[in-house]
C-alpha cells in the first residue's frame, strides 16, 4: 500500500464495501441454490449462448439507462438514469483517472473514490484536464438527478406521480445516506480545489467561494466516507438492493427462467429487484377508484421481503395486471401473490367432490370428433345471451362443434388457482386436459377471458389450439364464413384484463369485428391500459361499495362519448357493467353484437 495515498477516513468506505459484497454473495448464492430443478436446467441450457449477450445488452438499457421508465415518464427516467448511469461513469472514469495518475491499473482500491484528496496538483499526467472536466460534469449530472429525487419525495406530482412510496426505517437511513453522498463529495472536492487549485468547472468554482472561510478538509471527507459506508451496509436490506438484483433478474429471464406455482429462489430475485418507484400505485384501480393505497404491488413486495405478511396485503388485489404492465422491471407481482395465497385444503370439501379422481363424471368424449370444442365457462352460464349467440354463430358458419361444458359441471380451475388452491387446481386441470384431448379437435373456443388465459398459459399438456371467441369470430369473418351487416351504431369496447395484458394482448380481433359491424369509438383507456371492471374473482377483500367505485371509473371512460352500445368480450365484465348502467347505452358481448346485426 502506498502510504502517501492513505488516510484513516477511507476505512468506513472500505468496511461498507466489504459488508455489501459479502451480503451480495450470500444472497445470490442462496437464490441460485433455491432455484427449482426446472429453472436450473434452463440456466444450464442457455448460459453459454447468445442469450447471455442479449442479457448484457438488456442490463445496459434497463439497469443503467432505464429505458422502460423513460418511455413511461421521461423526467422520472432521467432521474433514475442520471443516478445509475452517472454514478457508474463516475466510478469507471474515476478508475481510469486514478490508474493514469499512478501509472498502474492496480492502484489502491479507494484512490478513485477519494482521488482529489490524494492528487498532487503539481504532478502532470496524460489527459489531466479532460479527466478533471469529465469528473465534474458527471458529478453535476448525478446531482441533477439527486435534486429530482428530492423533489419526487416531497412533491411527487411535479414528477408525474400522484403518490410517492412510503419507506421503512431502513429505507430512510439508506435514502438519507444516498442523498448525502454526492453533496458531500462536491463540498469535499471543492474544499481541496480551493486550497490546491486542482478542480474543474464545478468544484473549482465552489472551492474559490469556500476558500476565504478556511474550512477544515478532513472532516468533510470523513462524512463522505461514512455516508458511503451507511448506504452500502443498509442497501441489501432496502429497496436499493434492486441496483444489483435487477442484473441477476435480467440474466435469469434471458436464460428462460420463469415464475412457477411454488416459491423458488427466482421468486426472491423478483422481490429484491423491485425499486419501489411507485409507478404501480398510480395505475392501480384500488388506488385511483377505491382510494386504497397501501396494498399495491410495491407494498406487497416490501412486506413480503420484510416478512410482514397479512391476509389483506396478499388478498386485496384485483389481479388485473395493470401493475405488471406498468412495472419498468416487469416483476410478475400478481403471480407472486398467488404463490403466497397457497392453501392446502378446503374448508367446505363437499363443494369440491368433483376433484376426486374417483368421482362420477365423464372423462372421455365418446365417438364424436368435432373440429371445434366450445367451452363457455362458469360466468358465461350466468350470462346465457353469450352462449345463445355463440350457438347461432357456429350454426351460421356451418361449424362442427361440441359444447363441452353445456351441463355446467366443468371449471377451468383458474378461480381455484387465484385463491391459492394450487394442488386442487392442478388436479382439475389434469382432468380437463384428458377430456379435451380425447376429442381430437382442432380448436378450443372459449367465451371467458379467464378460461382463455388459463387454457393458454397454464394448461401445459393441452394438444389443441386455444382461441378466445373474439379471435374465432374474427377468423370466421376473414375466411368469409360469417357475414356481418354494417350499421350506423357506435360502440365503446372494453378490453377485459385477462386477454389485454402480458402475453395475451388480444387487441385487433375485437376491433376488426366491431368496425365491420359499425363505428368503433376511441377511448382514453384501452387495450393494455384498459381499466378493470372491479368484479375480479381474484379479490375476496373488497366491499360492494369499493367494487362499484372501480366499476364506475371504468364506465366513465366507456360512456364519455355516448355510444349506442358498450361492448365487452367477458361475461363477468358484461354482468358488472349491466348492473351499474340502469340508464344509458346497452351492454352487450361482442358475440351478441354480431347476431344482433
Amino acid at each position: 500500500m502506498d502510504t502517501t495515498m492513505y488516510n484513516p477516513f477511507v476505512m468506513p468506505f472500505a468496511f461498507g464495501v466489504v459488508i455489501l459484497f459479502l451480503n451480495l454473495i450470500i444472497s445470490f448464492v442462496t437464490w441460485l441454490y433455491n432455484l427449482s430443478k426446472t429453472q436450473r436446467k434452463q440456466v444450464g441450457r442457455h448460459i453459454i449462448s447468445w442469450r447471455t449477450l442479449a442479457a448484457i445488452w438488456e442490463c445496459l438499457r434497463e439497469c443503467l439507462l432505464h429505458r422502460n421508465i423513460f418511455k413511461r415518464n421521461p423526467v422520472l427516467g432521467y432521474m433514475h438514469c442520471s443516478l445509475a448511469f452517472g454514478w457508474s461513469l463516475l466510478i469507471i472514469v474515476g478508475k481510469f483517472e486514478a490508474s493514469t495518475y499512478s501509472g498502474s491499473f492496480f492502484t489502491n482500491p479507494w484512490l478513485a473514490i477519494f482521488f482529489r484528496y490524494f492528487e498532487d496538483p503539481s504532478r502532470i499526467f496524460p489527459h489531466k484536464e479532460l479527466f478533471t472536466f469529465l469528473m465534474d460534469f458527471l458529478l453535476a449530472v448525478v446531482l441533477s438527478g439527486l435534486l429530482l429525487a428530492v423533489i419526487k419525495r416531497f412533491y411527487s406530482r411535479l414528477m408525474g406521480l400522484k403518490k410517492a412510496t412510503r419507506h421503512t426505517p431502513s429505507d430512510r437511513i439508506a435514502l438519507i445516506s444516498l442523498w448525502c453522498i454526492f453533496p458531500l463529495r462536491l463540498v469535499a472536492e471543492s474544499l481541496v480545489a480551493g486550497y490546491r487549485n486542482n478542480g474543474g468547472f464545478l468544484t473549482q468554482s465552489l472551492g474559490n467561494l469556500l476558500a476565504p472561510f478556511n474550512l477544515p478538509i478532513d472532516p468533510i471527507w470523513w462524512a463522505y466516507s461514512i455516508a458511503l459506508c451507511l448506504f452500502f451496509i443498509f442497501m441489501p436490506f432496502t429497496r436499493y438492493m434492486h441496483i444489483f438484483t435487477e442484473i441477476l433478474l435480467i440474466f435469469l429471464r434471458k436464460w428462460g427462467v420463469v415464475e412457477e406455482d411454488k416459491k423458488t429462489g427466482y421468486t426472491d430475485v423478483e422481490l429484491a429487484a423491485c425499486s419501489r418507484c411507485g409507478i404501480c400505485i398510480d395505475v392501480c384501480p384500488l388506488n385511483t377508484a377505491a382510494k386504497i393505497n397501501d396494498t399495491q404491488s410495491v407494498y406487497f413486495i416490501r412486506d413480503i421481503r420484510d416478512n410482514v405478511i397479512s391476509h389483506r396485503i396478499i388478498n386485496d388485489c384485483l389481479l388485473c395486471n395493470r401493475c405488471v404492465e406498468a412495472c419498468p422491471v416487469g416483476i410478475k407481482s400478481t403471480k407472486i401473490r398467488q404463490i403466497y395465497r397457497e392453501k392446502k385444503s378446503f374448508e367446505n370439501k363437499q363443494y369440491y367432490d368433483y376433484l376426486n379422481p374417483a368421482a362420477t363424471g365423464s372423462t372421455t368424449s365418446g365417438n364424436k370428433s368435432p373440429k371445434v370444442l366450445y367451452f363457455a365457462g362458469c360466468m358465461s352460464h350466468l350470462t346465457p345471451g353469450i352462449i345463445d349467440s355463440m350457438k347461432k354463430i357456429f350454426k351460421a358458419a356451418g361449424e362442427d362443434f361440441v359444447f363441452v361444458d353445456e351441463d355446467k359441471n366443468i371449471c377451468c380451475g383458474r378461480p381455484l388457482r387465484q385463491q391459492g388452491f394450487l394442488d386442487q387446481a392442478n388436479t382439475l386441470m389434469a382432468k380437463n386436459v384428458q377430456l379435451f384431448n380425447s376429442y381430437n379437435a382442432e380448436i378450443l373456443v372459449t367465451s371467458c377471458p379467464i378460461c382463455y388465459n388459463s387454457f393458454k398459459t397454464e394448461y401445459k399438456d393441452l394438444n389443441i389450439k386455444v382461441m378466445h371467441h373474439t379471435q374465432y369470430i374474427n377468423m370466421l369473418i376473414e375466411e368469409g364464413r360469417l357475414q356481418v351487416n354494417h350499421s350506423d351504431k357506435t360502440f365503446a369496447y372494453h378490453d377485459p384484463c385477462e386477454i389485454s395484458r402480458e402475453e395475451n394482448r388480444i387487441f385487433e380481433e375485437p376491433r376488426n369485428i366491431l368496425r365491420a359491424a359499425g363505428t368503433l369509438l376511441p377511448l382514453t383507456n384501452e387495450k393494455a391500459d384498459a381499466l378493470c371492471c372491479g368484479s375480479s374473482l381474484g379479490n375476496t377483500v373488497l366491499s360492494t361499495e369499493q367494487i362499484e367505485d372501480i366499476r364506475n371509473q371504468a364506465m366513465d371512460v366507456l360512456t364519455k362519448d355516448n355510444p349506442d352500445y358498450i361492448v365487452t368480450s367477458c361475461p363477468l365484465c358484461k354482468k358488472t357493467f349491466k348492473k351499474g348502467l340502469r340508464n344509458g347505452p346497452e351492454v352487450k358481448d361482442i358475440a351478441e353484437i354480431i347476431i344482433m346485426g
